[in-house]
């Protein structure tokens, strides 16, 4: 049994629902309501972003290894926020509505890398572990 998953089949309507779950988690976390220091509010909300990519990249590729869904979500994410870097008018524009600013956010900052991660490593993670045990349960 090899330490890291390298084939899997994922529930495409597990994936959705997880997907819009932690969706909502994240926009609740952000939201304010939610009595967190601005570190735990910030971040956290930056790795739960993550997670949502990595579960829509498990969702869209669901016979793709859990490394290559790792690697792409990682490259994904972080490609997000240097693209933050950039600042032209048509961008920006997309960047002023709500949606926009929720997925392309509007400001680089180096320490969002890590957050995302940080997610991405978790989703990544906990699909090991249940890949692991569901393999496990079929000997």
């Amino acid at each position: 049994m090899p330490a890291i998953t390298l084939l899997t089949r994922r529930s495409r309507p597990f994936y959705a629902f997880a997907a819009l779950l932690v969706l909502g988690i994240g926009l609740l976390w952000r939201s304010g309501f939610l009595p967190f220091p601005y570190f735990i509010s910030k971040y956290g909300g930056d790795s739960l972003w993550a997670l949502v990519v990595f579960l829509c990249f498990g969702f869209i590729y669901p016979r793709r290894s859990s490394v290559r869904i790792f690697f792409v979500a990682i490259c994904f994410a972080w490609a997000i926020e240097f693209l933050q870097l950039y600042h032209a008018y048509w961008i920006d524009g997309i960047r002023a509505t709500l949606l926009g600013r929720l997925i392309l956010g509007t400001t680089f900052n180096s320490p969002d890398l890590l957050a995302y991660a940080l997610g991405i490593a978790i989703g990544t993670f906990a699909e090991h572990l249940y890949f692991k045990q569901k393999d496990k349960s079929k000997t």
